[in-house]
């Protein structure tokens, strides 16, 4: 999973779904403008319109640009995180390195799986193969080193 490398451009596949938009919107206002007749209302419908398209199409930019940059960081971190499981008569020890203050935390074991939460929105998952039935008995955090002993 962590050398899937392909990333996703959404300005590409928005850019045909925009023009069709605006000239079936800006065919709708027409229509309504001239139901209402040549007078003041049809030039004030034609200019909310506008603004309306104009506005939602930074929006649309916007959403596409800021999901495909949050996709990408957080990829690029997860090929960089280590970690180390150490199994030894019925005790899991599992040492990592996580950033952040130690009341920033957050972890819990649930069916086999370690969820890791802490600072600038790092979250890890780590299946623990024969933690079933298993929880976490000690918690250390010391110079951003995690240290934790799960047993049954």
């Amino acid at each position: 999973m962590s050398d899937y490398t392909r990333s996703y451009r959404y300005n590409k596949n928005l850019s045909f779904v925009v023009p069709i938009a605006i000239i079936l919107f800006f065919g709708f206002v027409y229509l309504i403008s001239q139901k209402s007749g040549n007078g003041f209302a049809s030039y004030i419908l034609v200019g909310a319109s506008t603004a309306t398209i104009a506005y939602w199409i930074k929006v649309i930019k916007k959403m596409t640009i800021n999901d495909r940059s949050r996709f990408t960081r957080i990829e690029n971190d997860t090929k960089n995180w280590m970690f180390d499981l150490i199994k030894d008569n019925g005790e899991i020890v599992f040492v990592a390195e996580v950033p952040g203050p130690v009341d920033k935390i957050t972890v819990r074991l649930i069916d086999s799986t370690l969820y890791i939460k802490s600072i600038n929105n790092f979250s890890k998952n780590v299946l623990v193969e024969g933690a079933k039935n298993m929880k976490i008995h000690d918690f250390k955090y010391k110079n951003g080193v995690l240290t934790l002993r799960i047993k049954s």
